[in-house]
């Protein structure tokens, strides 16, 4: 009888444990890749990629998480239509030839329940690189429209383009890409 005991009650631990495991699917509404680059030295290039998903899956009690993200780079908008195309043919994102950019970690770190940052690596024109994402903020809060709970938050990086093979211009197009990601995820 105690062995049943001790054994019913090491499976309700677990079950309890594996609980705090939480998944999340990328609200594409609330989710953006932003970027920047200094043009010529004078003044800050700027657009966003409108179609990003993914999944998230966060433990904030056992303080670890994991995420694959998927971004569209024909998805690129800067507001200017000619510089759009450019963006997207062979001479930067070659969307023909790589139509998806991912990025894949394993590795949250936290402060409390907060994620703080994300190591990961990033797959972008058939390169894969180490990135690291440093929250600005993250949070996670009820919602009354998904009528479940929604964690997001404001990351950022910085990218050397030439690590994936990105050339074209530089010295005069810097080399050096802040991206900033704004990303909500809604509870599955």
């Amino acid at each position: 009888m105690k062995k049943l005991l001790l054994a019913s009650a090491l499976l309700a631990a677990a079950h309890i444990a594996n609980a705090q495991e939480v998944h999340y699917d990328v609200e594409p509404t609330h989710t953006f890749v932003h970027f920047d680059v200094l043009h010529s030295g004078t003044s800050t290039n700027r657009g966003r990629f409108d179609t990003v998903e993914g999944s998230i899956m966060l433990d904030r009690q056992a303080q670890k998480g994991s995420a694959e993200i998927t971004v569209l780079p024909g998805s690129v908008s800067t507001g200017v239509d000619p510089y759009n195309d450019h963006l997207k043919n062979a001479d930067f994102l070659h969307v023909d030839a790589f139509p998806a950019a991912v990025f894949k970690s394993g590795s949250f770190s936290f402060e409390g329940d907060k994620v703080k940052s994300v190591d990961g690596t990033l797959t972008l024109l058939g390169q894969t690189r180490p990135v690291t994402l440093t929250a600005e903020r993250f949070n996670c809060y009820d919602s009354r429209h998904a009528k479940t709970e929604v964690c997001g938050g404001d990351f950022t990086a910085t990218l050397m383009r030439s690590d994936f093979g990105m050339n074209y211009g530089l010295p005069g197009i810097p080399d050096e890409v802040r991206i900033m990601i704004q990303i909500e995820a809604v509870k599955r």
